[in-house]
């Protein structure tokens, strides 16, 4: 839309002639289900004569004022206010009506179905804050801000700044209503302030900061939701974060308090807010939650802390520094995660992120980790893979390569310099080169300002007695144009003792870099039976084993008793079955040999999500029916053969649900659903039978009275999403069609249930895919409306999620990838943004085609 895209042009211009001082937010959330009024009074400094916009998004402009002069609302076009003849020193003051949000952006408005109580959470990264009050929005014009919040009597309103206690009047509608005044926050950018308002309920409490302060903390959720809201783990997760920053960044908390609020129909996992942070409410767990669940929670809570010092007090000049913002917060969590908390496997979790980067990665459209931003539509398409998961495993080496010492020096030096500032890489770089004595423009050019990943294979020569000779790793680009990178790692090799376990038996940590690095300290020792590159997951780089580890590993994946290390040589496989190199039936006969013997929940449920995708969509077309029964017998006797009540048990129950096919399958599900059978320690809780029903529901063992049931028993606003999905994965081409329209096309849905409807309705297309045939022209021909008619947020999702790629070698009667590539010849003009998604889609369909015909 126009005048929504800044662009980074504009945002320089205008903080060359800007200087933002405060900002005075008066809002009043008692004027209905629609619109809330907005008064926004701002303070800056301009070079005088001058001529800017301040962005405000409304339909409807009561009044603008500037410097005691009124300006007529029709200046307000395009969502921006146009400024000219600006003085040294400038007041500005904008009352409008905005709008509430039902997309998870600005000021989102919810009603909870549990008790028909409203409540309102704002979400204003990007550039959304602009959706509630007048505002420069860019990260480089930090001011102070000052709130005033009217609610309806009752409701408790969170900000920036601690909340104050309400004055309570009455409304001009005789209602009864409380006034919050929130003092003057510190300085930020308008990115990470926030509004939250409704009848929240939780628990208070507080901490000492190193410097003496008593923090104070909050925990708070939906009253729906108050019964399952964990606020002691929560807690002590949080203060184990807020002592290890501390001491690591040697600056005591930057802010007066710190809430962390739990918000319904929330597009993101969580966000930094400034002493105020919003997580989805997924994250509070309605029953009884894996060790996996706990762990990624943990590190969300640790991720958003981290952000606190790196991104809140010192935050990046412009989006193109987005990257170093998410990467290390990234970074920072997962080390807190392993080093302060009980998660101290967090690094093999950390595989689950590292799996998201480098699948972004092999895309055509990869990009540099510090990728190019020109405007706020390259903002939104960035936060992607290589912005969070590589960043994170980067910024690994570069603490490896400078030293850990060197790095936190600089770091604080970095984060002492810059407090309530804007900073940019470069800044951050030089403080680590003062400390380390290290340049690291060679570094910086290679794994910063190039695009894609490298391969590192080894090279294992021996003599005839079995003596290792030569042992080479051996690195090349797999992105055309892309530099060969220094990589800190470790190799290993692992061989059988007497007593069958398989123990390590050799380890060197090296620094590889160019084609060839020589691993002279190996020569001379026995040959081990299974030789590893990237022991310990340190490397980013896609691994290949050598042919005789590959045949050990092959056969021997149960005798690897780290999940860390089965993890590394289980991405190894993954990587060559995506790449065509080892066929997807193999690959799936030795997941589930692994998954048999793997306890870490993080990894299972990677794992099983490999498996997923492989049984789906790379496996041969004549063998599909045949290896999907193979899988879900499979998964079902796992689930079956599980420990009593543990997380391996709940895992393989909803993949072999997920997975089942055939009719003993299917009955099986039924008997446990109804309870005829049951599996020991298994607790049949509320989320288990959605699990079950959905998947009765795809393979036409339920019906709409059983969703009716559960619906009835399960009124949330969780249940009745879950009911949308089963209702959605009825395999009936009416429902389909009911559905098809509802997800492109009507805007009146929240996300949260869109995306429910979008499982049910490619319920069947793994054992039906002729039943999409009808919707994939229309696909095409929606793509740009969709584009226009909905927020970025919701356009990206429903344009990937859509796009027919898993009928790519299961249909002869289409060519998705032709249609995809004459979609792309024909709208040249099209958005950037959509275009990328497209072209990911395709890449997607090439790379399953590749996978099926080396599964033939």
């Amino acid at each position: 839309m126009p005048g929504l895209n800044l662009t980074h042009a504009e945002a320089t211009a205008r903080s060359s002639v800007v200087s933002v001082s405060h900002y005075d937010v008066v809002l009043n959330l008692c004027h209905g289900d629609t619109d809330f009024r907005s008064t926004t009074t701002i303070t800056f400094d301009a070079v005088a004569g001058s001529s800017t916009f301040v962005d405000l998004v409304s339909r409807n402009i009561h009044s603008i004022t500037l410097n005691g002069q009124e300006l007529h609302p029709t200046i307000h076009r395009d969502h921006r206010i146009e400024l000219s003849d600006l003085a040294e020193h400038n007041t500005l003051t904008v009352d409008a009506d905005c709008q509430y949000m039902h997309t998870g952006e600005g000021l989102h408005r919810f009603v909870d179905p549990a008790d028909g109580q409203a409540y309102c959470y704002s979400q204003f990264e990007v550039p959304d804050a602009r959706r509630v009050y007048a505002t420069f929005e860019q990260p480089d014009l930090k001011a102070t801000f000052r709130f005033t919040v009217t609610v309806p009597a009752g409701w408790k309103v969170f900000s920036n700044a601690p909340t104050p206690e309400p004055e309570a009047h009455t409304g001009e509608d005789n209602s009864p209503q409380w006034t919050y005044r929130f003092a003057t926050t510190e300085v930020m950018s308008t990115y990470i302030t926030a509004i939250i308002a409704g009848p929240y309920v939780g628990e208070t409490s507080s901490l000492t900061s190193s410097d003496g302060r008593e923090i104070p903390l909050g925990v708070y959720c939906r009253s729906s939701l108050r019964d399952h809201l964990d606020v002691d783990r929560i807690l002590e997760v949080t203060r184990q974060g807020f002592t290890f920053f501390e001491a690591h960044y040697a600056i005591p908390y930057p802010f007066t308090k710190y809430d962390q609020i739990f918000v319904p129909e929330y597009n993101a996992g969580a966000m930094e807010n400034a002493g105020c942070v919003t997580f989805r409410d997924q994250y509070i767990f309605r029953t009884r939650p894996t060790e996996s669940d706990l762990e990624n929670r943990a590190n969300t809570i640790l991720h958003e802390l981290a952000h606190m010092w790196f991104g809140d007090l010192v935050t990046m000049k412009w989006w193109n520094d987005l990257w170093l913002n998410e990467s290390f917060a990234e970074f920072m969590s997962h080390l807190a995660l392993a080093e302060a908390t009980q998660y101290v496997d967090g690094w093999t979790g950390f595989m689950l992120r590292k799996d998201w980067g480098l699948r972004q990665d092999q895309m055509p459209t990869t990009h540099p980790i510090k990728a190019e931003i020109r405007d706020l539509a390259d903002v939104e398409v960035n936060f992607d893979g290589i912005t969070y998961a590589k960043g994170a495993a980067v910024l690994r080496q570069l603490v490896s390569y400078v030293g850990r010492d060197a790095f936190f020096a600089g770091l604080q030096r970095y984060l002492a310099a810059h407090s309530y500032a804007n900073a940019t890489l470069a800044d951050l770089l030089t403080e680590l080169e003062k400390a380390s004595g290290r340049d690291l423009s060679a570094w910086s050019r290679v794994w910063l300002e190039e695009a894609g990943v490298t391969v590192l294979r080894p090279l294992v020569e021996v003599d005839d007695n079995g003596v290792l000779t030569r042992v080479v790793i051996e690195q090349e680009s797999f992105t055309p144009g892309s530099s060969l990178r220094p990589h800190r790692l470790a190799i290993a090799g692992y061989s059988r003792a007497q007593d069958g376990k398989l123990r390590r038996v050799m380890h060197e940590e090296l620094d590889v870099d160019g084609a060839i690095t020589e691993v002279t300290s190996l020569s001379g020792q026995a040959r081990p039976e299974f030789l590893l590159v990237n022991d310990g997951d340190l490397a980013y780089a896609k691994i290949r084993l050598d042919e005789e580890s590959l045949a050990f590993a092959t056969t021997n994946i149960r005798l690897f008793d780290d999940s860390l290390t089965r993890g590394v040589v289980m991405a190894c496989a993954w990587d060559m079955t995506r790449d065509g190199q080892m066929p997807a039936s193999t690959y799936l006969d030795l997941a589930l040999n692994a998954a048999s013997v793997e306890t870490n929940a993080q990894m299972l449920t990677l794992l099983l999500r490999h498996i997923d995708e492989a049984v789906h969509t790379f496996v041969a077309p004549h063998k599909r029916a045949s290896v999907q029964e193979n899988v879900g017998r499979g998964l079902l006797l796992l689930a079956r053969t599980a420990p009593s009540g543990s997380d391996e048990q709940r895992l393989f129950v909803r993949a072999a649900a997920r997975n089942a096919t055939t009719t003993d399958q299917i009955e099986a599900l039924k008997a446990l659903f109804e309870g005829t059978q049951t599996l020991q320690g298994l607790d049949l809780d509320v989320d288990i039978r959605w699990t079950l029903l959905f998947n009765l529901v795809r393979t036409g063992a339920a019906t709409e009275a059983d969703i009716n049931t559960c619906e009835a028993e399960d009124s949330t606003m969780t249940g009745l999403q879950n009911a949308a999905a089963a209702r959605a994965a009825r395999a009936l081409p009416e429902v389909k069609s009911a559905a098809w329209e509802s997800i492109l096309r009507d805007h009146k849905i929240a996300n949260d249930t869109r995306w429910a409807m979008v499982s049910g309705f490619w319920a069947q297309v793994r054992t039906t895919p002729e039943l999409y045939l009808p919707f994939v022209e229309d696909y095409f021909a929606s793509l740009e409306s969709i584009w226009s008619s909905h927020t970025f947020h919701t356009a990206e999702d429903i344009v990937t999620l859509m796009f027919p790629s898993e009928l790519a070698g299961y249909v002869d009667s289409i060519d998705i990838i032709r249609l995809g590539e004459q979609w792309l010849a024909d709208h040249s003009e099209a958005s950037g943004a959509l275009v990328r998604i497209i072209r990911e889609r395709i890449a997607v369909a090439q790379r399953q085609i590749t996978a099926q015909k080396a599964d033939q």
